[in-house]
């Protein structure tokens, strides 16, 4: 029996609710760990000097002639994606803000503390039942438009755990609670409205995590009475392993694929992590891996072909910043960036894009509606791509170095985001980007591979733990104010100066309430 160790909502964790959760625990849980197992193992392969290629036992399905299930209705049209974390003002203001679909986000954009996990789902009930509306202290009053985005929802990935819900003395997956209460409460609401269950899925490394998350999905159906089928499941390729096996994650998900997306934040830490130990592929600071580097450029290409070859959809990758009012100079050149972006996008075949601000979300439509002027253009099979192992690691970015205000930069994002994420806020605007736990993951991942590997700064400079340390204090200096800043700063000094751990969330979510 599942014990729910917080207060929480009766409506959200109902009897049978729980029952639901605890059967997808039970069913599921053995393979879970044992695909987490896989995970490392693979990862001492590399670090013993394998490197990463196609799977040859999967040829056949690389080759084979097959298509994913058909696109419902309200999800063939995703010009503008637009993403956020389940609280009830951004939920209003993403789902009205005129984006084709809304990503309601359990995961990175979200500091998963019991009460917004818990709040989460009432509001992801109120808002699939259009009921959803909010007061601010001020007394100005939200609520929902009567066009509103197609509702996405994303759990949290295999590895993470979700402390409030334990079977057996034993904390349950965040990824089991969060597709398991919403897809109770909402599945049969969903359908009734002419919309369905759907989903983003997130952290993917193999095929064999994919076809974990089909079998979740056929037994939720089969236990609810939902036709099969209704579920749909875009995945994030935001793993190097994953860009090796899109073709295979696919064809896992068939039945319920809704597509594939460029997840390039996350997608650069995985490439980090998994290469960290190879001096020779250390990648440069953080502003200048743009997405027209050889390994980015590949892995974008290859996403485009693979997905329009099966008839999905390939959607693109985010557009952080945020709009400011006092700088309109900022504005002028961000913006600028953010359309070339889009017109790069539309032009390499990409069906859609994701924003993080209602402001960006005019701009990137125009981009797209002006370009496609169809609901997507998976006519467009890139034929022309050929994209080898080598070139998926080819991590040379031309003129690129490591320098002092990249260090600072990584310092500054991973404390602010952390001393954030602790507060209770998993979405923070810092430097006028939308930061969530991707772009702070690769911040702190820079660091450990630029310390433990002895880097240079463009300036000759050795970049070691002395080094660290005094722009570390020059930077905590500057965010005194920022509550659970030394918190903030005794995580990140562990993860830079530390043996490398696989998500900063892991040892930041122990000191979540």
């Amino acid at each position: 029996m599942i014990e729910v160790t917080a207060k929480a909502s009766e409506v959200v964790l109902s009897k049978p609710a729980l029952a639901f959760v605890e059967e997808l625990h039970r069913t599921f849980e053995p393979r879970r760990q044992e695909l987490l197992k896989k995970r490392a193992e693979r990862y001492r392969k590399l670090a013993a000097g394998d490197s990463f290629d196609f799977l040859p036992e999967t040829a056949k399905v690389r080759s084979g002639d097959w298509r994913v299930a058909a696109t419902p209705a309200d999800l063939q049209k995703r010009h503008v994606e637009i993403t956020g974390p389940v609280e009830r003002k951004m939920m209003i203001n993403a789902l009205n803000s005129g984006a084709d679909v809304f990503m309601a986000d359990f995961e990175d954009a979200l500091s998963p503390t019991w009460s917004n996990v818990v709040q989460g789902h009432l509001n992801l009930m109120d808002a699939v039942r259009r009921k959803l509306t909010f007061t601010s202290p001020e007394g100005k009053t939200y609520k929902l438009n009567e066009k509103l985005a197609t509702l996405l929802v994303r759990p949290r990935g295999w590895h993470l755990p979700e402390k409030h819900l334990e079977a057996d003395g034993k904390p349950i997956a965040g990824a089991f609670a969060d597709f398991g209460l919403y897809f109770f409460h909402n599945a049969r609401e969903t359908l009734d409205r002419g919309t369905g269950p759907y989903f983003y899925l997130p952290k993917m490394e193999s095929h064999l995590e994919a076809r974990l998350w089909n079998d979740v999905f056929v037994l939720a159906q089969e236990k609810l009475g939902i036709p099969r089928g209704s579920v749909r499941g875009t995945v994030l390729v935001e793993t190097l392993p994953a860009a090796f096996e899109m073709d295979e994650i696919l064809y896992e998900l068939r039945d319920h694929a809704g597509g594939l997306n460029a997840g390039r934040w996350d997608y650069i830490f995985s490439l980090i992590k998994k290469l960290r130990t190879r001096k020779d592929l250390i990648l440069p600071d953080r502003q200048q891996i743009t997405m027209t580097v050889p390994f980015m450029r590949a892995y974008t290409e290859l996403l485009v072909k693979t997905c329009h070859r099966r008839e999905a959809h390939a959607m693109g990758g985010m557009a952080p910043f945020i709009p400011t009012r006092k700088n309109p100079e900022v504005n002028e050149k961000a913006l600028a960036q953010t359309r070339a972006d889009k017109e790069r996008e539309v032009a390499d075949g990409f069906d859609g894009t994701w924003v993080a601000h209602p402001d960006l979300v005019p701009v990137a439509k125009e981009v797209f509606d002006r370009k496609l002027g169809k609901a997507h253009q998976k006519e467009r099979k890139r034929e022309e791509v050929r994209v080898e192992a080598r070139e998926l690691q080819d991590t040379r970015v031309p003129r690129g170095t490591i320098t002092e205000n990249g260090m600072r930069n990584n310092i500054s994002v991973a404390l602010q985001y952390l001393a954030s994420w602790l507060s209770g806020n998993g979405a923070a605007a810092i430097f006028n980007l939308m930061e969530d736990a991707a772009t702070a993951e690769i911040s702190r991942a820079q660091l450990w591979q630029w310390v433990q590997n002895g880097a240079k700064l463009a300036d000759g400079r050795q970049v070691d733990r002395p080094l660290y340390e005094k722009l570390r204090d020059d930077e905590l200096g500057k965010l005194q104010a920022v509550s659970h800043v030394k918190e903030a700063r005794k995580i990140l000094d562990d993860l830079v100066l530390g043996e490398f751990v696989e998500f900063l969330t892991l040892p930041a979510y122990e000191l979540l309430e």
